[in-house]
């Protein structure tokens, strides 16, 4: 059974889209949404399993240049 997370992305001033283009060519991230509010982008993520979530997140999120803070919500209806 795979594992639905959503990605909160706090961004560097001036680095959202740079974020978003990278973020859309990550394996595993099924969207990504500039957003307002607190946060700058909200990305939806597929893996199989919490452990694959947070490789994708540690290995491929939080390296991307411009990338400040996130916040990692696990979804609890997994359709």
């Amino acid at each position: 059974m795979s594992t639905k997370a959503y990605i909160l992305i706090e961004t560097a001033v001036g680095k959202s889209r740079h974020v978003t283009t990278v973020l859309d060519s990550v394996t595993g991230v099924e969207t990504v949404d500039p957003v307002t509010g607190p946060y700058d982008i909200i990305a939806v993520i597929r893996a199989n399993g919490l452990s694959a979530v947070g490789d994708i997140v540690t290995s491929n999120v939080h390296t991307i240049d411009g990338v400040v803070r996130t916040v990692t919500c696990l979804s609890v209806n997994n359709n």
